[in-house]
């Protein structure tokens, strides 16, 4: 591969495609796309052809699958820059403080769909900001995050931590710090007692198989489940997340 194009990331599939063209497109330095995605697109061919940038109608599925490694193209790859994912810093909390936000954070969840579906709920539920740890477990932006998030990805801000541990000791006294535990005492309903309308606060979820770690549990202000019928003892991750978004935006309503 031509060197210059090592540093890229493909994103694919029809929703992240459609969002990153409508909010972003000065991202896109190259777009592929099949014969029955032409006329959807045609606004974005325009563009990128007034700023001299390729664009090129594909002749099969095979070559679009090569360009992203994934069969669930969905007719259409975008090539942008690989995104890069800033620190965080005292500043952002201290803003989000006051701002009363709403931030998840993503405790070496390894699985990059997962990621892309917790991304996509946070961007439905409003919640913008998304910090995730630097251990070598925690899954990154990849063209899967991307295409399962359907252009969530367009809507949120991504920060990365050392650790878990690391940011919960930084955000003490600026966050209301709520651990995702399915062991936990306190119920999922019981958020609106935890917050406040306009109070800030972080959720913390943990890794598939793992859950939170023990250091970053101690560090949370309060640990919080999602009570079910006991027929197995957990729900993904991302559906966790989901459930947790709904009910920080419940309290806003």
């Amino acid at each position: 591969m031509n060197e210059i194009y090592q540093k890229e990331l493909a994103v694919c599939g029809f929703e992240a495609v459609k969002a990153l063209a409508a909010q972003h497109p000065e991202k896109i330095s190259r777009f592929f796309f099949a014969g029955n995605r032409a006329r959807i697109f045609g606004d974005l061919c325009k563009y990128l052809a007034q700023r001299k940038r390729l664009y090129r109608l594909v002749q099969s599925d095979s070559e679009l699958e090569k360009l992203c490694g994934s069969i669930h193209h969905q007719g259409v790859v975008a090539m942008i820059d690989m995104p890069g994912i800033q620190d965080i810093r005292l500043q952002h909390i201290q803003k989000w403080r006051s701002e009363g936000a709403r931030v998840l954070l993503c405790d070496r969840i390894g699985n990059a769909n997962n990621l892309g579906a917790i991304i996509r709920s946070a961007a439905f539920f409003g919640i913008k900001e998304i910090v995730i740890s630097g251990e070598d477990t925690q899954a990154q932006l990849t063209p899967s995050a991307y295409r399962i998030a359907q252009g969530g990805m367009e809507f949120i801000t991504i920060y990365k931590t050392p650790s878990a541990e690391a940011f919960l000791k930084e955000a003490s006294g600026y966050l209301v710090r709520i651990g995702a535990d399915h062991r936990a005492y306190r119920s999922i309903a019981a958020i609106p007692s935890i917050v406040g309308k306009d109070e800030a606060a972080v959720i913390v979820l943990g890794n598939e198989e793992h859950g939170i770690t023990p250091a970053a549990k101690k560090l949370c202000d309060v640990l919080v489940k999602i009570p079910g019928s006991g027929a197995v003892e957990s729900l993904n991750v991302a559906q966790a997340g989901t459930l947790f978004c709904s009910a920080l935006a419940e309290v806003r309503r």
